[in-house]
């Protein structure tokens, strides 16, 4: 019998298991798409149950690969900001607005009047969803606010109301001095109950007797607090020390920098998550990235493409690439609107050009960080869809001006299957 740990990432189009040993090898992997994030009622949702059934057939694909009754325990990562409430027995009674949904400035002044400097105080933030659907679905008795990862986790545990330090941050909890300070506990939202937030890691409880006959998981299987799809991404990468950094190119640009104190600056979109008790992961998340590759490319034009492209030299474009109106970092704007003329006739140009743009972001991220207090960046490391590109990765190292290095691992569900393993 083989001593596994389980790391099970739920991103916006999918869900994905890594399942690893005691000496952090891959034993088994397997992936679930999800459905796209749909409008509703002006609304970016999907449905919670959707993420529990790719759950549930990730985990029917690993105990086939692999004999899974050594498992020890299971941590799970989501997408930073999806947020939904619950009742107390974990049925939703909201949809769960996605990551990047934005939610009008008057909610968010009339929430943050009074408030300090925090993360979760922007419109896109846990904090103005959770506002949102209380005004709009009106619970009639207790309710919980939950993230992405929360819910899954209660799921296998049964216990919903428990949170991680990384998760509950753009909800409001003050990761300095792990509390939820007075100013949000002050918002008139009902009969509420904020989550017990736990570092990321920690034990929570073994799976339910339920979960274990459903799965064929062991009734000792422990559930470990989880984290952010993003900070998942970091570990996974191998990157440790202060001035180690990673950037994350799924649909959307994430830049995170381990530092020695937490950096926070609204107007540039930069928030710090703690890492442990020394580190902290200082960053933040722009709407630029893959998405905007996908609404003007095909998968085999971007392959074909790339291939004209000679990294070492530039389009002389200006291109700031977003898929939509709105920018959360390095420029916070709900109204900043994308930046992708001319287009040349050569396609080949036009996917440098934006190749191009995305990595001037990137650079302005790290030189932001920097500026602001952050420790020099010594190394980045990449992970994500994007990280693949060895043309994208030349041309990003150039643009950039830091030195780049490979990433032990690329996916956040092996970061969390660490986790789980206590390898923080």
């Amino acid at each position: 019998m083989t001593e596994s740990y389980l790391g099970i990432d739920i991103g916006t189009s999918g869900v994905r298991a890594i399942l690893i040993s005691g000496d952090s090898r891959i034993l088994a992997s397997a992936s679930s798409t999800l459905p796209a994030s749909r409008n509703h009622h002006d609304m970016l949702c999907q449905q919670p149950e959707d993420w529990w059934h790719a759950v549930l057939d990730c985990l029917q694909k690993i105990t086939l690969l692999h004999d899974c009754s050594g498992l020890q325990a299971i941590a799970i990562d989501g997408t930073s900001g999806t947020t939904l409430l619950t009742d107390t027995r974990n049925q939703p009674i909201s949809p769960a607005l996605m990551y990047n949904d934005i939610r009008s400035a008057d909610l968010l002044d009339s929430i943050c009047s009074s408030a300090p400097q925090v993360i979760a105080c922007n419109r896109s933030s846990a904090l103005v969803k959770a506002v949102f659907l209380y005004q709009n679905y009106a619970p009639s008795g207790e309710y919980l606010i939950q993230q992405q990862a929360d819910w899954i986790q209660a799921k296998f545990t049964g216990k919903p109301g428990i949170s991680d330090w990384n998760n509950a941050l753009k909800l409001g909890f003050d990761v300095e001095q792990l509390e939820w300070p007075d100013w949000l506990t002050a918002i008139n939202m009902g009969s509420r109950q904020l989550p017990e937030v736990l570092p990321p890691g920690q034990r929570i409880a073994v799976i339910s007797p339920q979960i274990a006959r459903q799965t064929g998981l062991p009734e000792s299987t422990r559930l470990h607090a989880g984290t952010t799809d993003s900070i998942a991404a970091f570990l996974a990468s191998g990157a440790r020390i202060p001035g180690e950094a990673v950037t994350s190119l799924g649909s959307t640009l994430v830049l995170k920098l381990c530092t020695r104190k937490p950096i926070i600056s609204n107007a540039h979109g930069i928030y710090s998550h703690r890492l442990d008790q020394h580190r902290w992961l200082a960053g933040g998340a722009s709407n630029s990235g893959g998405a905007v590759l996908k609404e003007n490319f095909t998968l085999d034009e971007l392959v074909s493409l790339t291939e004209n492209i000679n990294p070492d030299t530039s389009t002389g474009l200006d291109y700031y690439p977003l898929p939509s109106k709105g920018e959360r970092f390095p420029h916070p704007d709900p109204e900043k609107v994308p930046v992708m003329q001319p287009i040349p006739d050569d396609r080949a140009i036009y996917l440098q050009a934006i190749f191009e743009g995305i990595a001037q972001i990137e650079k302005h991220g790290y030189d932001l960080l920097e500026e602001l207090g952050g420790d020099k960046v010594l190394s980045v490391r990449s992970c994500g869809g994007g990280s693949a590109n060895t043309v994208w990765t030349r041309m990003r190292e150039r643009i950039v001006g830091r030195p780049f290095v490979p990433a032990r691992q690329t996916e956040a569900a092996y970061g969390s299957a660490l986790l789980a393993a206590g390898k923080l």
